[in-house]
């Protein structure tokens, strides 16, 4: 069987694409406009309306609700969130231990919705399990579960050989690190139906309308322009096609790669019961789940930035990357050597040249954004939108502060990416670098960190 690639994902692939919404009628107003209808924009909707139910909320998409990055990712729900490190450093170890308690609540409030909106996005609770391969992984792995646990993740579990086996059999791990703050689920069944829950709270949904410009009080689109006083940019990877954004995020490469439906021999093998969701402790890490119809996705960098901050228009994928996450499913996995690869795609994801999400109102402009999740969006956005409500509700007089609008991201301020070509150079080399360590560390054994990945860590603003 020859393997789909592209198609934007497999997710809609196996579920289907939405009916089209309209697009934009003209020129028309609204309380909040919400540019991107993705995971953040339709969260942020959701919540504002719930909240407040006479708002008048539009949320405008360039293609259809769900198409980037809410469509095509791994389906990791978890409780990790970029940049909280730089927090801790900026606002106190206590800030940060507060946000990451914001995201350890955030994984159930998501299923809490889900299940309270009739949304059967295949969500599974197993948690979330890292594993190490090599010496230099497992020191990481070692040192990277100490700082969750200092972060206040008590319920967190360092595994061993044995113990990461009793889970899952991946050929040759030596230890893991598990934690409950996680669930595996599809992608596309949680954002399709949580964009027809939005919509049967009365959100007006505007699809195939390209927002190319966003100024105070103003979203610009080829159709006509909505008016509101609150304007909130919810774009994630596809920031940079919006005017005076080329540098503000980096809309970095992912791509995927799903298994055949694999038998229930092959699963007595791998084991893998508990259906957690999967990653390890290398550069160029790795993430994958068991999908409820018993494949495997499996997703990586693959090629991590196109030249002048393009993106894909159908997530169809290199060949050559292809090859790697399929070199490592086997090295994971050898008894799926000949499995079929049923499907392969990519999207972006948006990174601030810090690694930092943020959410944030300027309350000067009516203008608000959240995002630059560095891949953690599928929880973070859910968080992001909570805060967003948070701060138009304590803009315009309805409530005070919040917990959550005390959180340390909160109008966090980062400087925009270098131009061409230096971020392309930059881009380029650095995950060089990271697939030039992860070899060495896989065939010298070396029980240290190169400094080759330290290096391009410091550089790259990743810590």
């Amino acid at each position: 069987m020859n393997t789909v690639n592209g198609g934007i994902s497999f997710w809609y692939a196996q579920d289907g694409t939405p009916a089209p919404r309209e697009p934009l009628p003209g020129d028309t107003s609204a309380d909040v406009c919400i540019v991107g209808g993705g995971y953040t924009g339709l969260w942020t909707a959701y919540y504002l309306k719930k909240a407040v139910p006479f708002l008048n909320i539009t949320v405008l998409e360039a293609r259809f609700c769900g198409y980037g990055a809410s469509g095509r990712n791994g389906g990791w729900l978890y409780n990790g969130i970029a940049g909280r490190d730089r927090y801790a450093k900026l606002h106190g170890h206590e800030a940060a231990v507060r946000l990451q308690q914001a995201m350890n609540d955030t994984v159930g409030e998501v299923v809490r919705v889900a299940d309270a909106e009739g949304i059967d996005a295949d969500i599974h609770r197993g948690g979330v399990l890292e594993i190490a391969q090599t010496p230099a992984q497992l020191a990481r792995l070692k040192a990277f579960h100490a700082v969750e646990i200092a972060f206040g993740e008590k319920e967190r579990r360092l595994l061993g050989a044995r113990e990461t086996a009793e889970r899952i059999r991946v050929t040759g791990a030596v230890a893991s690190s598990w934690t409950p703050h996680g669930a595996r689920l599809h992608p596309a069944k949680l954002v399709k139906g949580l964009a027809a829950a939005v919509e049967a709270l009365g959100v007006t949904v505007h699809e195939s309308t390209p927002v190319t410009e966003i100024r105070p009080n103003h979203a610009v689109t080829p159709y006509g322009t909505v008016r509101a006083p609150y304007v909130l940019r919810c774009t994630e990877g596809f920031t940079a096609s919006l005017k005076g954004h080329r540098r503000t995020w980096l809309p970095m490469n992912s791509s995927m790669i799903v298994t055949e439906p694999l038998p229930e021999s092959v699963w007595a093998e791998i084991g893998w019961e508990g259906r957690e969701a999967l990653g390890d402790m290398a550069h160029a890490y790795m993430y994958a789940q068991r999908t409820a119809d018993d494949r495997i996705a499996v997703g990586g960098r693959g090629v991590p930035y196109r030249y002048g901050s393009r993106t894909d228009n159908d997530g169809r994928t290199h060949p050559a990357t292809v090859a790697e996450l399929r070199e490592i499913l086997v090295r994971f996995f050898p008894r799926l050597a000949g499995t079929a690869v049923d499907h392969a795609w990519s999207g972006v994801l948006g990174v601030p040249r810090d690694w930092c999400a943020t959410v944030t109102l300027d309350r000067s402009t009516g203008l608000g954004w959240a995002g630059g999740y560095v891949g953690s969006g599928v929880a973070t956005a859910n968080l992001a939108a909570r805060t967003l409500r948070d701060l138009i509700q304590q803009d315009s007089g309805q409530s005070g502060p919040t917990d959550l609008t005390a959180l340390p991201w909160v109008g966090h301020k980062v400087r925009t990416w270098e131009p061409e070509p230096l971020r392309w150079l930059g881009v380029r080399t650095l995950y060089t670098a990271y697939r030039h360590a992860d070899h060495r560390e896989s065939t010298t054994h070396t029980p240290t960190t190169p400094r080759l990945a330290t290096w391009a860590d410091r550089i790259s603003g990743r810590h």
